[in-house]
């Protein structure tokens, strides 16, 4: 693996760091050797994430991780409407006139930066913007051909956006290899790719006719290649998210016809904003993924907020309520859920 640093923009003890929360748990495209956020410096960045100290240093700038002899800066916050708060664009010239290629994840593209690609030209370094779209002679339409999968699709969905429902997906791959089930991921948004996701596409930057060819494309090709028992896929948003409404194309375009649906029971309104409208009760939700002929197997609780004692009151609320399993990723991880996904592969076989 490359090595590489983290900008994460004072940002690294917020959800808005999201992307840097995934690389420093996992990956196999990037090894990570430190963290640039000023907030936070001085700690170590896996004790900051969740309190488990992972030898990640967390510094205050670009010239102090550069002892870590790193071949990339990876930017690791996501902004609404992916734009570039506009300190960090000093530290990417500070990574790019320092030697590093920089890895870029917002929609903001670094590359379109004339200043920015002729520094990158004149030190010799990339500037990769995973978000960038490709064209459309390389993009897929739907075809119709995932109907005739036998392998099961599960798709873990959330309520709302930010809740982990990649990270549930990680953790579910694991345990799942490690329970001998042979699981493949299908990523969907640029945090998937530099963990070294192989199969998927970035959702949000692929043009709208082929959002759903896209899809099946990674599935299909994922189950020809890798013959897998069971095909996790992550979700995007959510199905009733205004800002971003998303997920009926993996249960449509996908065929995905068993959901692991994520939930935070502390948060009340949409990407905690007032005025998109409070998030429906999880029993909505479950019958809404019902009605596109799918079922939800198990709750993931994101239990963002919530004390020890509040999030197992929380669990035990949610499983009376919704009559399936409910787990906490972060806490226990998703072993339960295994034996749910070794009985649908034996439905399915």
């Amino acid at each position: 693996m490359d090595k590489a640093i983290v900008l994460a923009g004072g940002l690294l003890h917020t959800p808005d760091a999201k992307t840097t929360h995934g690389l420093i748990r996992e990956g196999e495209r990037f090894l990570i050797t430190a963290v640039i956020d000023e907030v936070n410096a001085g700690n170590d960045a896996g004790e900051v994430l969740d309190g488990k100290f992972r030898g990640i240093p967390v510094v205050k700038n670009i010239r102090d991780a550069l002892y870590t002899r790193p071949a990339y800066c990876i930017v690791g916050v996501a902004t609404n409407g992916g734009v570039f708060p506009p300190a960090m664009l000093d530290e990417i010239r500070q990574a790019i006139s320092s030697g590093l290629s920089v890895v870029n994840g917002l929609h903001d593209y670094l590359c379109d930066r004339q200043d920015m690609a002729a520094l990158a030209k004149s030190r010799g370094v990339e500037l990769i913007d995973v978000r960038k779209p490709r064209p459309v002679k390389d993009l897929h339409f739907w075809t119709g051909a995932i109907r005739n999968l036998k392998t099961p699709v599960v798709a873990v969905m959330g309520t709302d956006c930010s809740l982990g429902k990649r990270t549930t997906t990680r953790f579910l791959l694991k345990e799942c290899k490690q329970e001998g089930i042979e699981a493949q991921m299908i990523y969907t948004g640029q945090t998937g790719w530099l963990q070294g996701g192989k199969y998927g596409f970035i959702f949000d930057s692929t043009l709208n006719d082929f959002t759903g060819g896209e899809l099946e494309h990674a599935i299909l090709s994922c189950n020809e290649e890798m013959h897998p028992d069971i095909i996790l896929v992550e979700g995007q948003a959510a199905l009733r998210n205004p800002g971003g409404p998303c997920g009926s194309e993996l249960l449509v375009s996908g065929n995905a016809r068993h959901v692991i649906l994520v939930h935070a029971p502390k948060r009340k309104y949409y990407d905690h904003q007032p005025q998109w409208g409070e998030i429906p009760p999880v029993e909505s939700e479950i019958d809404l993924i019902h009605r596109y002929g799918s079922k939800v197997i198990a709750l993931a609780l994101n239990t963002e907020h919530c004390t020890v004692t509040e999030a197992e009151a929380f669990r035990r609320e949610y499983e009376k309520r919704s009559g399936v399993p409910v787990i906490l990723p972060l806490q226990e991880g998703c072993k339960r859920i295994v034996p749910l996904l070794r009985d649908i592969i034996t439905a399915t076989s």
